[in-house]
């Protein structure tokens, strides 16, 4: 089986190794004529980032790069991507990178134009339709790592410098126009981002597939992704330069982001304020925290479970998998607790109050209240 594909769900999508070739067409095929390129800052000067430079030079569509993007972006980078954006007369953004140069440059393209505060437009009820939206500029996104799936997806997440809240911010038409997803791209990934990132994508088809609201497709989007990630994150991690298991994990990367429609949950809302507070890696949080949750809503997703766990391959239903999840961890070198990674237990009633406020938590199989929050931030920490 070819790992090619022309998709059209949930956007434009031109699948497959070596695609990035077709860069320039992207553009066309969004309107851009004189794109930015904005990616961070560890990607600025690497090879695969000179690539997509000369590419889009080739085809007469300049060289013009912004990667002024911290790992949890902010309104701080946000504005100065804005007026690079704004200085270099562009009229559209190549978001290139992983979940934060994704994340930012979908936020510069609808930002730029707009008259509000960015905080005006998070993800609350209908606030999104606050915004011009014939003022947000095409998009065509590149992902660079296998995780958060942002390439896909209609929000970005923007930490607050001040408050050190991340905020979702949202909006349909922030859904990039189209999409490379080239698995080359991905090859270079070290060890610990290969894992993180994948237990980001696993993290989202989890919480999907745990969440209580209804939602059919997303529910097995989910199933799917998790059987990727399982399948193919140990080959990736093992042997960076396998293609195929780099390029299911693309896959499951965007089923991952596209699940979550259906919600996310208690992981989510916990590492969200983790993440702001601490700066650590997303995708490593998530997964220190995940089977800790899934304990936590034994009760509520241990039926749809059974049945899961049947079909990934794993032994003894729910419990099977919740051991698997821990045993999966540590196979992919991720700590068993958060004071590893530099955070400390004396914010626990803070960052509980922080997850509470996350959108995530309306996911969630088990209410969620400050108590069992905090429970739940000393049972990883």
């Amino acid at each position: 089986m070819s790992l090619t594909g022309n998709w059209s769900y949930p956007t434009t999508i031109k699948f497959g190794a070596g695609r990035i070739k077709e860069l320039a067409e992207a553009c066309a095929l969004a309107g851009i004529k004189n794109p930015l390129l904005v990616t961070d800052k560890g990607l600025a000067d690497l090879p695969v980032t000179k690539a997509a430079l000369d590419i889009m030079d080739a085809a007469g569509l300049g060289q013009a790069l912004f990667s002024d993007v911290d790992p949890n972006p902010t309104e701080i980078n946000l504005a100065a991507g804005i007026t690079a954006y704004i200085a270099g007369s562009h009229d559209g953004v190549i978001a290139f990178g992983g979940g934060s140069g994704l994340d930012l440059g979908k936020m510069i393209a609808f930002m730029a134009k707009q008259s509000r505060p960015v905080w005006d437009y998070e993800d609350v009820d209908d606030w999104w339709t606050r915004a011009d939206a014939n003022a947000i500029a095409p998009i065509v996104a590149v992902p660079t790592t296998a995780g958060t799936g942002s390439e896909v997806g209609r929000a970005s997440v923007i930490t607050n410098s001040l408050t050190h809240v991340k905020k979702i911010i949202f909006h349909p038409k922030v859904l990039p126009t189209v999409v490379i997803c080239d698995p080359e791209l991905t090859i270079s990934m070290p060890k610990a981002i290969t894992a993180g990132t994948g237990l980001d994508a696993f993290a989202h088809c989890v919480e999907a597939f745990s969440s209580p609201h209804y939602h059919p497709m997303s529910h097995g989007i989910a199933l799917e992704g998790m059987r990727l990630v399982i399948d193919n994150l140990p080959r990736a991690y093992s042997d960076g330069t396998d293609i195929d298991a780099r390029a299911h994990m693309m896959s499951a990367a965007a089923m991952g982001a596209t699940a979550f429609q259906k919600g996310l949950g208690a992981i989510h809302a916990m590492s969200h304020p983790i993440g702001a507070v601490y700066n650590t890696h997303h995708g490593t949080t998530n997964a220190v925290c995940m089977p800790a949750v899934l304990e936590f809503n034994a009760e509520m997703i241990k039926d749809r479970f059974e049945l899961a766990a049947s079909y990934l391959g794993i032994e003894k239903g729910f419990s099977g998998f919740r051991d698997f999840v821990q045993d999966f961890n540590d196979s992919l070198g991720i700590p068993r607790r958060l004071s590893e990674m530099g955070v400390g237990n004396d914010r626990v009633d803070e960052l509980s109050v922080m997850a509470l406020n996350d959108p995530s938590c309306g996911g969630n199989p088990v209410p969620l209240t400050r108590k069992n929050l905090a429970a739940l931030f000393s049972a990883v920490i």
